[in-house]
């Protein structure tokens, strides 16, 4: 879990307000038993989230573009063409200054169906050595007024060209930055994000051909109500996705660099039991400099490959969604989901999914711990409805497979507020989660993807 009970950004946000791999089949799964009439991914809701993505050559074409090309192809993209400019970086953490060609794309404006409190940006790309991204936020305010470029984050697979890092200190007075989540600092104003547009800054180092390439570029707007408990859901599905399990606890103590260890590795040991889920596996030279003696040495790798040097943690959700995609065919986006009807959709499909959540100890039977901010994957239900999860804060490998109360576990998850240990209202997560899926999906995978508003 993410550093059990002490404060967290998304308690401060409450406060305030390429490894490339093998490819391989999709994994078999149990056969559903659905009930009748349940998940139907064409029915109609109306939903409090917006997530919209540039994903197709003719989205990407339609952006304005200094210095970068849309290219066409089974995995549509925009890359670094002719360079607008250089620039010097001085990266924060570790003092170098280096010079890099750049060339933007920026998205057209995308006016959100919900006017937003919170927006959280995602993307997929392919960063080779030599290369980095910047991705950037601008917005126009429900009163007609704009926000500055606000930075999303700064980010390349790996961690020998830059420290790929968040900004902190953003802010105009009515919205602020907070690690990956731009908020409007006083909902009780009726103040909301009206649209947005993105922008990609894509660097290179001078005089080289080299190129990142970005297939998805994303974000999701929503505006949830404050709500220290959500309506019941009726229980459609029983059905368990064969997962693999990992546990962050037997990595305790190991590379403490990486947040401390791996006792706060939740989000990346989430993330790489759903891209080995989908067959992702990394090689023996991409494992090369773990210790040989630690096991599950691919979970070591995902905390490096995720971790964030402003945030000095593992668990900055885009950056997640980012490594994910680093996957031979992989996508991964940064959402939130209404229900868990939605997560019954998703698995009824075979897509399991990463959930964040926080509670106090004995707010979630079975757990035996609290947390300010924990992400788990859910892999199923049982014939009674509830929730069959693989939590990495388990003290094995074989422990990580849980089974929690339907109740319990959608109230914890989807709520926005809380009360902590000392009495303190904090922020819940509202139904973040992170959605990890092939690049080419089945029809019946499309739909159910597009019933929880994800293309």
């Amino acid at each position: 879990m993410s550093r059990a009970e002490q404060p967290s950004r998304r308690t401060v946000l409450a406060a305030a307000v390429a490894a490339a791999v093998t490819g391989a089949a999709a994994p078999a799964v149990a056969a559903p038993q659905v009930a009748a009439g349940a998940h139907d991914p064409g029915r109609a809701q109306p939903r409090p989230i917006d997530y919209h993505a540039w994903i197709t050559h003719r989205e990407w074409r339609c952006g304005t573009a200094q210095g970068t090309r849309a290219v066409p192809g089974p995995r549509p993209g925009v890359v670094l063409a002719t360079p607008a400019g250089r620039t010097d970086y001085t990266d924060p953490h570790t003092g170098t200054t280096s010079t890099w060609e750049y060339a933007t794309w920026t998205s057209p404006v995308h006016r959100l169906a919900v006017p937003a409190t919170e927006v959280i940006a995602s993307w997929n790309a392919h960063t080779p050595d030599g290369t980095w991204l910047q991705v950037e936020l601008q917005g126009t305010y429900s009163d007609g007024t704009g926000t500055p470029w606000y930075v999303m984050g700064r980010w390349a697979a790996g961690d020998q060209d830059i420290k790929r890092t968040s900004v902190d200190g953003q802010t105009d007075g009515r919205s602020t930055v907070w690690t990956d989540t731009f908020s409007i600092d006083d909902t009780g104003s009726g103040l909301r994000l009206a649209s947005y547009r993105l922008r990609l800054t894509l660097h290179r180092r001078p005089d080289t051909r080299l190129s990142p390439v970005v297939w998805r570029l994303g974000a999701m707007g929503s505006d949830i109500p404050d709500r220290f408990t959500v309506p019941a859901s009726v229980p459609g599905l029983a059905q368990e996705l064969a997962v693999p399990r990992y546990s962050q606890e037997i990595h305790k103590g190991q590379y403490p660099q990486y947040d401390n260890g791996g006792e706060a590795w939740c989000s990346p040991t989430s993330s790489q039991m759903i891209i080995e889920y989908w067959g992702g596996r990394l090689t023996p030279e991409q494992l090369s400099w773990v210790d040989p003696s630690y096991a599950d040495p691919q979970v070591c790798h995902a905390a490096r490959a995720t971790y964030d040097y402003q945030y000095e943690g593992c668990g900055n959700w885009p950056f997640n969604a980012a490594y994910a995609a680093t996957y031979q065919g992989l996508q991964g986006v940064v959402t939130r989901l209404a229900s868990l009807t939605d997560l019954e959709t998703l698995v009824a499909a075979g897509i399991p999914a990463i959930t964040s959540q926080s509670f106090l100890k004995g707010e979630l039977t079975g757990a035996g711990y609290g947390t300010s901010g924990h992400l788990m994957t859910v892999i199923g239900f049982t014939a009674d409805g509830d929730v069959i999860a693989n939590d990495p804060a388990s003290p094995s490998d074989e422990a990580v497979r849980r089974v929690y109360l339907r109740r319990e576990f959608e109230n914890v998850w989807l709520r926005t507020k809380r009360y902590n240990a000392s009495g303190k209202v904090v922020s819940g997560t509202g139904g973040v989660c992170y959605l990890y899926f092939p690049a080419h999906l089945s029809p019946r995978r499309l739909k159910a993807l597009a019933a929880v508003g994800v293309r």
